[in-house]
């Protein structure tokens, strides 16, 4: 194996741990939502609000982070993000105020995500593998971050269940700790910087003028608002409803689980076909799935198909996204553009969160939330069907300068 394969083998592999920690953590954050809430006297507004925050600074940093891993490459970003995110762990840990909540759950693990997570680490993955490669290699990647969402869940309910909810915290704050040396070995060349390229603003005025680089951040507003709804609220729906809190760590792992096959699949499948139709059929999907869990008595056995089939629609946008923009706009900028199109996602999970616990505690129910999440389903897959990922032409006097 050349000295080249050798160095793209390596980014995949430490990406794929980085995002494995980085989302398998905080895919098991709804199940502190109730016992925190009941310990400490809160409304779910309370820990929604400090999960919607979190989800708001991780989206709105990320450009910044993605253009600052485009500039000086991943591994200094990773590093920093895993100081973060183990620090606000560990101080949510020791939170019993709201402020204290939403400083440590909110804007450190925020920050923390931004620089452990997908545009970060999908953008290395995309300047070191060819392009007919990439899109497989993000699929790839992204089902790693799936696989820990599946691997730590189980662990982290046990570690609640054992230690309660404030040491469980400080021991996952050990475990994103890990992220650190990792993201030190992460090393990721920068695109050498050639006299053809844009700068940075210029690349921002080039996307800002294509249409369907909007229609694709209104799109991952959607998949933003159902997934982290979905993920934070799911187990205390299922608890209101009768069943048993193991159930909905069960449903949560097995998200996981599926999310491994159907991400890479997506990725798979997007190196031969239109991606954006397939995003198309993947929201149409969603809502589908949605509408027939709330249609059919739920039960445990309910929940669990719902697990399996949420599960293999997850994140099976990430890769088709960030292939997307990569097969636009080139790879480059693809860390910062793909933060852009991300920050959309997050203020998408900003209002899935924080609307699914204001309407809980306005209407004692989460019914109106689950209808916004069917309506935007259909809505995303239309925005999709117009979105054209050929590349963009570029005049030689737009470029500038290296």
């Amino acid at each position: 194996m050349d000295a080249l394969r050798r160095h793209t083998l390596l980014i995949i592999i430490l990406g794929s741990l980085v995002i494995s920690l980085a989302m398998g953590l905080r895919h098991g954050f709804g199940l502190f939502l109730e016992p925190m809430s009941s310990d400490l006297g809160w409304g779910r507004e309370v820990f929604a609000f400090a999960l919607a925050l979190q989800n708001l600074i991780w989206g709105l940093s990320q450009p910044f982070s993605g253009a600052l891993a485009d500039r000086f490459g991943a591994a200094r970003i990773v590093v920093v993000g895993g100081l973060l995110y183990a620090l606000g762990l560990a101080m949510m840990g020791l939170s019993d105020s709201a402020l204290g909540m939403s400083m440590s759950a909110g804007l450190l693990i925020g920050l923390g995500l931004s620089g452990t997570t997908f545009s970060v680490i999908l953008g290395a993955v995309g300047r070191a593998v060819p392009a007919e490669k990439r899109s497989l290699a993000m699929g790839m990647v992204s089902a790693a971050g799936s696989f820990g969402q599946f691997a730590m869940l189980p662990g982290t309910l046990g570690l609640l269940e054992w230690l309660g909810w404030s040491a469980a915290l400080l021991v996952m704050g050990g475990l994103a700790a890990v992220m650190v040396p990792l993201g030190g070995m992460l090393r990721d060349r920068p695109s050498p910087r050639l006299a053809s390229d844009l700068s940075l603003g210029a690349a921002l005025d080039e996307a800002a003028g294509h249409r369907g680089f909007w229609l694709l951040c209104m799109g991952f507003f959607v998949c933003g608002f159902q997934v982290v709804f979905i993920g934070v609220h799911l187990p205390g729906y299922l608890v209101d409803s009768g069943i048993a809190v193991q159930v909905g760590s069960t449903v949560l792992a097995l998200v996981g689980l599926f999310n491994i096959l159907g991400t890479y699949t997506a990725g798979w499948l997007g190196g031969f076909l239109s991606k954006p139709r397939l995003l198309t059929w993947l929201y149409l999907i969603r809502g589908m799935v949605i509408t027939a869990f709330l249609v059919v008595p739920l039960s445990p056995a309910s929940a669990y198909l719902f697990g399996i089939a949420m599960g293999l629609l997850w994140l099976s946008t990430v890769p088709l996204t960030n292939g997307i923009v990569a097969s636009v706009f080139g790879v480059r900028h693809l860390s910062m553009l793909g933060g852009i199109v991300f920050l959309f996602h997050q203020l998408g999970s900003f209002m899935g969160v924080w609307l699914g616990g204001y309407f809980y505690d306005l209407n004692g129910d989460y019914d109106l939330v689950w209808r916004l999440a069917i309506l935007l389903s259909v809505a995303a897959a239309a925005l999709h069907w117009f979105i054209d990922e050929v590349p963009v032409k570029r005049q030689a006097s737009a470029r500038a300068e290296a």
